[in-house]
Protein backbone atom coordinates (compact mmCIF):
# COMPACT_ATOMS: atom_id res chain seq x y z
CA UNK A 1 0.00 0.00 0.00
CA UNK A 2 1.55 3.55 -0.53
CA UNK A 3 1.08 5.64 1.78
CA UNK A 4 -0.14 8.70 0.01
CA UNK A 5 -3.20 7.19 -1.65
CA UNK A 6 -6.20 7.15 0.81
CA UNK A 7 -7.69 4.35 2.59
CA UNK A 8 -10.85 3.61 3.76
CA UNK A 9 -11.59 1.79 6.86
CA UNK A 10 -15.36 1.18 7.11
CA UNK A 11 -16.65 0.63 10.93
CA UNK A 12 -13.92 2.17 11.70
CA UNK A 13 -15.70 2.92 15.94
CA UNK A 14 -15.98 -0.58 15.97
CA UNK A 15 -13.60 -3.08 17.77
CA UNK A 16 -12.50 -4.67 14.24
CA UNK A 17 -12.41 -0.92 12.61
CA UNK A 18 -10.79 0.43 15.16
CA UNK A 19 -8.19 -2.04 15.74
CA UNK A 20 -7.12 -1.32 11.96
CA UNK A 21 -7.30 1.96 12.55
CA UNK A 22 -4.21 2.08 15.06
CA UNK A 23 -2.63 -0.65 13.23
CA UNK A 24 -2.48 1.66 10.19
CA UNK A 25 -1.81 5.01 12.14
CA UNK A 26 1.26 3.11 13.87
CA UNK A 27 2.73 2.44 10.42
CA UNK A 28 2.49 5.43 9.53
CA UNK A 29 -0.26 5.34 7.21
CA UNK A 30 -2.13 8.71 7.80
CA UNK A 31 -4.13 9.51 4.77
CA UNK A 32 -7.35 7.55 6.01
CA UNK A 33 -10.50 8.45 4.84
CA UNK A 34 -13.28 7.34 7.74
CA UNK A 35 -16.95 8.00 8.17
CA UNK A 36 -19.63 6.91 11.60
CA UNK A 37 -22.87 5.54 10.57
CA UNK A 38 -24.46 9.11 11.29
CA UNK A 39 -22.33 10.51 8.64
CA UNK A 40 -22.61 7.94 6.04
CA UNK A 41 -24.79 5.20 6.19
CA UNK A 42 -23.59 2.43 4.31
CA UNK A 43 -26.92 0.43 3.69
CA UNK A 44 -27.80 3.17 1.32
CA UNK A 45 -26.55 2.94 -2.17
CA UNK A 46 -26.97 6.23 -3.40
CA UNK A 47 -25.13 8.01 -0.63
CA UNK A 48 -22.32 5.10 -0.72
CA UNK A 49 -21.88 6.06 -4.36
CA UNK A 50 -21.82 9.49 -3.51
CA UNK A 51 -19.24 9.08 -0.65
CA UNK A 52 -16.67 6.83 -3.10
CA UNK A 53 -16.76 9.47 -6.37
CA UNK A 54 -15.50 12.31 -4.32
CA UNK A 55 -13.22 10.93 -2.21
CA UNK A 56 -10.98 8.89 -4.40
CA UNK A 57 -10.84 5.97 -2.00
CA UNK A 58 -7.36 3.47 -2.94
CA UNK A 59 -8.02 0.69 0.07
CA UNK A 60 -10.83 -0.59 1.62
CA UNK A 61 -10.51 -2.19 4.91
CA UNK A 62 -14.55 -3.34 5.00
CA UNK A 63 -15.34 -4.12 8.88
CA UNK A 64 -18.23 -2.11 8.83
CA UNK A 65 -21.10 -4.72 10.16
CA UNK A 66 -24.09 -5.50 12.08
CA UNK A 67 -23.10 -7.81 14.47
CA UNK A 68 -24.18 -9.13 17.92
CA UNK A 69 -24.09 -12.54 19.77
CA UNK A 70 -26.37 -15.95 19.61
CA UNK A 71 -29.44 -13.79 21.33
CA UNK A 72 -29.20 -10.71 18.61
CA UNK A 73 -28.82 -13.16 15.80
CA UNK A 74 -31.64 -15.64 16.72
CA UNK A 75 -34.20 -12.48 17.47
CA UNK A 76 -33.14 -10.02 14.57
CA UNK A 77 -32.76 -12.30 11.91
CA UNK A 78 -34.20 -10.42 8.95
CA UNK A 79 -32.08 -7.49 10.09
CA UNK A 80 -28.70 -9.12 10.34
CA UNK A 81 -29.44 -10.21 7.01
CA UNK A 82 -30.71 -7.23 5.38
CA UNK A 83 -28.19 -4.84 6.59
CA UNK A 84 -25.28 -6.82 6.14
CA UNK A 85 -26.07 -7.49 2.27
CA UNK A 86 -26.90 -4.19 1.79
CA UNK A 87 -23.56 -2.48 3.51
CA UNK A 88 -21.26 -4.79 2.02
CA UNK A 89 -23.16 -5.46 -1.71
CA UNK A 90 -22.71 -0.92 -1.52
CA UNK A 91 -18.83 -0.97 -0.80
CA UNK A 92 -17.29 -3.44 -3.03
CA UNK A 93 -19.94 -2.32 -5.96
CA UNK A 94 -18.86 1.27 -5.44
CA UNK A 95 -14.97 0.10 -4.87
CA UNK A 96 -15.25 -1.77 -8.25
CA UNK A 97 -17.24 1.25 -9.63
CA UNK A 98 -14.84 4.18 -9.10
CA UNK A 99 -11.90 2.52 -9.16
CA UNK A 100 -10.43 0.91 -5.88
CA UNK A 101 -6.96 -0.66 -6.31
CA UNK A 102 -7.52 -3.39 -3.34
CA UNK A 103 -10.27 -4.06 -0.96
CA UNK A 104 -10.16 -6.44 2.07
CA UNK A 105 -13.59 -7.95 3.06
CA UNK A 106 -13.92 -9.42 6.71
CA UNK A 107 -16.51 -12.09 7.47
CA UNK A 108 -16.84 -14.32 10.66
CA UNK A 109 -15.99 -18.08 11.55
CA UNK A 110 -19.65 -18.49 11.11
CA UNK A 111 -19.52 -19.04 7.77
CA UNK A 112 -19.01 -22.56 7.97
CA UNK A 113 -20.87 -25.52 8.74
CA UNK A 114 -22.38 -26.50 12.59
CA UNK A 115 -20.93 -30.15 11.91
CA UNK A 116 -17.88 -28.94 10.26
CA UNK A 117 -14.84 -31.38 10.17
CA UNK A 118 -12.31 -29.40 12.66
CA UNK A 119 -9.84 -27.85 12.42
CA UNK A 120 -12.01 -26.11 9.95
CA UNK A 121 -10.29 -25.73 6.21
CA UNK A 122 -11.20 -22.74 4.10
CA UNK A 123 -12.45 -25.26 1.72
CA UNK A 124 -15.25 -26.41 3.83
CA UNK A 125 -17.12 -23.45 3.12
CA UNK A 126 -21.21 -24.32 1.82
CA UNK A 127 -20.42 -28.45 3.11
CA UNK A 128 -23.25 -28.29 4.92
CA UNK A 129 -25.88 -26.70 7.35
CA UNK A 130 -25.10 -23.52 9.31
CA UNK A 131 -25.58 -22.97 13.03
CA UNK A 132 -29.35 -21.86 13.27
CA UNK A 133 -28.23 -19.13 15.69
CA UNK A 134 -26.16 -17.04 13.31
CA UNK A 135 -27.57 -17.98 9.79
CA UNK A 136 -28.29 -15.13 8.54
CA UNK A 137 -25.37 -13.11 9.60
CA UNK A 138 -23.46 -15.93 8.17
CA UNK A 139 -25.49 -16.05 4.91
CA UNK A 140 -24.79 -12.55 4.50
CA UNK A 141 -20.92 -12.99 5.09
CA UNK A 142 -21.10 -15.81 2.67
CA UNK A 143 -22.59 -13.71 -0.36
CA UNK A 144 -19.78 -11.18 0.42
CA UNK A 145 -17.05 -13.69 -0.04
CA UNK A 146 -18.77 -14.76 -3.15
CA UNK A 147 -19.51 -11.80 -4.44
CA UNK A 148 -15.50 -10.38 -4.13
CA UNK A 149 -14.97 -13.14 -5.42
CA UNK A 150 -17.11 -12.99 -8.79
CA UNK A 151 -15.81 -9.30 -9.23
CA UNK A 152 -12.71 -10.27 -9.38
CA UNK A 153 -13.26 -13.18 -11.67
CA UNK A 154 -15.60 -10.62 -14.14
CA UNK A 155 -14.16 -7.28 -13.36
CA UNK A 156 -9.98 -8.37 -12.70
CA UNK A 157 -10.96 -6.42 -9.37
CA UNK A 158 -8.25 -6.89 -6.22
CA UNK A 159 -10.83 -8.01 -4.11
CA UNK A 160 -9.77 -10.37 -0.85
CA UNK A 161 -11.60 -11.89 1.92
CA UNK A 162 -10.42 -13.49 5.57
CA UNK A 163 -12.61 -14.83 7.89
CA UNK A 164 -11.29 -14.30 11.55
CA UNK A 165 -12.07 -16.44 14.95
CA UNK A 166 -13.70 -15.19 17.36
CA UNK A 167 -12.47 -11.65 18.67
CA UNK A 168 -11.93 -9.88 22.19
CA UNK A 169 -9.97 -6.87 23.09
CA UNK A 170 -10.02 -3.08 23.07
CA UNK A 171 -13.21 -1.61 22.33
CA UNK A 172 -15.37 -4.36 22.04
CA UNK A 173 -19.49 -4.50 23.36
CA UNK A 174 -20.39 -5.39 26.64
CA UNK A 175 -24.08 -4.71 26.36
CA UNK A 176 -25.18 -8.42 27.95
CA UNK A 177 -28.13 -8.92 25.81
CA UNK A 178 -26.02 -7.78 22.69
CA UNK A 179 -22.29 -9.33 23.53
CA UNK A 180 -19.78 -12.36 22.65
CA UNK A 181 -19.03 -14.66 25.05
CA UNK A 182 -15.84 -12.81 26.19
CA UNK A 183 -16.91 -9.33 27.11
CA UNK A 184 -20.07 -11.02 28.40
CA UNK A 185 -18.17 -13.20 30.45
CA UNK A 186 -15.73 -10.19 31.40
CA UNK A 187 -19.09 -8.26 32.92
CA UNK A 188 -20.84 -10.77 34.91
CA UNK A 189 -17.84 -11.46 36.62
CA UNK A 190 -16.71 -8.15 37.17
CA UNK A 191 -20.41 -6.95 38.70
CA UNK A 192 -20.53 -10.33 40.45
CA UNK A 193 -17.01 -9.53 42.28
CA UNK A 194 -18.14 -6.01 43.40
CA UNK A 195 -21.60 -7.17 44.04
CA UNK A 196 -20.13 -10.18 46.52
CA UNK A 197 -22.17 -12.50 44.58
CA UNK A 198 -21.96 -16.27 44.77
CA UNK A 199 -21.93 -17.77 42.16
CA UNK A 200 -21.84 -16.23 38.18
CA UNK A 201 -24.47 -18.57 35.91
CA UNK A 202 -22.79 -19.14 32.22
CA UNK A 203 -25.03 -19.74 29.18
CA UNK A 204 -25.36 -23.71 28.68
CA UNK A 205 -23.27 -26.37 29.50
CA UNK A 206 -19.40 -24.84 29.62
CA UNK A 207 -18.21 -28.31 26.89
CA UNK A 208 -18.58 -26.13 23.73
CA UNK A 209 -14.69 -25.30 22.19
CA UNK A 210 -13.65 -21.81 20.80
CA UNK A 211 -10.64 -20.24 19.16
CA UNK A 212 -9.82 -16.66 20.39
CA UNK A 213 -7.79 -14.18 18.58
CA UNK A 214 -7.25 -10.80 20.23
CA UNK A 215 -8.04 -8.07 18.09
CA UNK A 216 -4.92 -6.24 18.04
CA UNK A 217 -3.40 -9.35 16.24
CA UNK A 218 -6.43 -9.57 13.64
CA UNK A 219 -5.46 -5.89 12.75
CA UNK A 220 -1.94 -7.37 12.12
CA UNK A 221 -3.05 -9.90 9.83
CA UNK A 222 -5.71 -7.30 7.73
CA UNK A 223 -2.61 -5.27 7.14
CA UNK A 224 -0.38 -8.40 6.64
CA UNK A 225 -2.87 -9.48 3.83
CA UNK A 226 -3.31 -6.46 1.98
CA UNK A 227 0.68 -5.69 1.58
CA UNK A 228 0.92 -10.05 0.95
CA UNK A 229 -2.03 -11.64 -0.66
CA UNK A 230 -3.79 -11.16 -3.86
CA UNK A 231 -5.45 -14.50 -4.28
CA UNK A 232 -9.41 -15.51 -5.16
CA UNK A 233 -9.96 -17.81 -2.06
CA UNK A 234 -10.82 -16.58 1.53
CA UNK A 235 -8.41 -17.07 4.44
CA UNK A 236 -9.09 -17.89 7.97
CA UNK A 237 -7.49 -15.78 10.79
CA UNK A 238 -7.28 -17.46 14.25
CA UNK A 239 -4.88 -18.74 16.68
CA UNK A 240 -5.33 -22.57 15.60
CA UNK A 241 -6.32 -23.99 19.15
CA UNK A 242 -8.88 -23.42 21.18
CA UNK A 243 -10.35 -24.19 25.05
CA UNK A 244 -13.52 -25.05 26.55
CA UNK A 245 -16.18 -22.03 27.59
CA UNK A 246 -15.97 -23.80 31.14
CA UNK A 247 -12.15 -22.95 30.79
CA UNK A 248 -12.35 -19.52 29.76
CA UNK A 249 -14.83 -18.94 32.62
CA UNK A 250 -12.38 -19.98 34.86
CA UNK A 251 -9.45 -17.67 33.02
CA UNK A 252 -11.40 -15.23 33.22
CA UNK A 253 -12.42 -15.67 37.25
CA UNK A 254 -8.77 -15.21 37.82
CA UNK A 255 -8.24 -11.94 35.97
CA UNK A 256 -10.78 -10.64 37.23
CA UNK A 257 -10.46 -11.97 40.76
CA UNK A 258 -13.46 -13.24 41.84
CA UNK A 259 -13.66 -15.75 44.42
CA UNK A 260 -17.27 -17.45 44.02
CA UNK A 261 -18.17 -20.60 42.07
CA UNK A 262 -18.85 -21.06 38.27
CA UNK A 263 -23.14 -22.61 37.71
CA UNK A 264 -23.31 -24.02 34.09
CA UNK A 265 -27.15 -22.97 33.33
CA UNK A 266 -28.06 -26.05 30.72
CA UNK A 267 -31.21 -24.61 29.86
CA UNK A 268 -29.70 -22.32 27.81
CA UNK A 269 -27.84 -22.98 24.33
CA UNK A 270 -24.73 -24.23 23.44
CA UNK A 271 -24.21 -23.21 19.82
CA UNK A 272 -21.85 -24.80 17.58
CA UNK A 273 -20.30 -27.78 19.77
CA UNK A 274 -16.67 -26.68 18.13
CA UNK A 275 -15.30 -24.00 15.99
CA UNK A 276 -11.68 -24.70 15.62
CA UNK A 277 -10.15 -22.89 12.31
CA UNK A 278 -7.32 -24.24 10.17
CA UNK A 279 -4.74 -21.22 9.73
CA UNK A 280 -2.26 -23.51 7.75
CA UNK A 281 -2.34 -21.12 4.44
CA UNK A 282 -2.05 -17.82 6.38
CA UNK A 283 0.60 -19.25 8.55
CA UNK A 284 2.50 -20.37 5.23
CA UNK A 285 2.26 -16.87 3.95
CA UNK A 286 4.60 -15.91 7.00
CA UNK A 287 1.54 -14.51 9.35
CA UNK A 288 1.11 -15.86 12.82
CA UNK A 289 -1.02 -14.56 16.23
CA UNK A 290 1.20 -13.28 18.96
CA UNK A 291 -1.09 -12.61 21.81
CA UNK A 292 -1.71 -15.78 24.19
CA UNK A 293 -5.27 -16.12 25.60
CA UNK A 294 -4.64 -14.95 29.19
CA UNK A 295 -2.59 -12.58 28.28
CA UNK A 296 -4.96 -10.90 26.41
CA UNK A 297 -7.62 -11.36 28.66
CA UNK A 298 -5.94 -9.79 30.94
CA UNK A 299 -5.84 -6.61 28.93
CA UNK A 300 -9.28 -6.67 27.94
CA UNK A 301 -9.97 -6.19 31.89
CA UNK A 302 -7.74 -3.33 32.25
CA UNK A 303 -9.32 -1.83 29.12
CA UNK A 304 -13.37 -2.43 30.13
CA UNK A 305 -11.65 -1.23 33.59
CA UNK A 306 -10.93 2.06 32.29
CA UNK A 307 -14.56 2.42 30.16
CA UNK A 308 -15.80 2.57 33.40
CA UNK A 309 -14.13 5.48 35.10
Amino acid sequence: MNKEEKIFVAGHNGMVGSSILRALKKEGFNNIVTRSSKELDLRKQEDVKHFFKEENISYVFLAAAKVGGILANSKYKADFLFDNLSIQNNVIHSSYEFGVKKLLFLGSSCIYPKFSEQPIKEEYLLTGSLEPTNDAYAIAKIAGIKLCEFYREQYGCNFISAMPTNLYGENDNYDLNNSHVIPALIRKFHEAKINSKKEVVIWGTGTPKREFLFVDDLAEACLFLMKNYNGREHLNIGVGKDISIKELSEIIKEVTQYTGEIVCDTSKPDGTPRKLMDVTNINQLGWSYKTEIEDGLAKTYQLYLNTLK
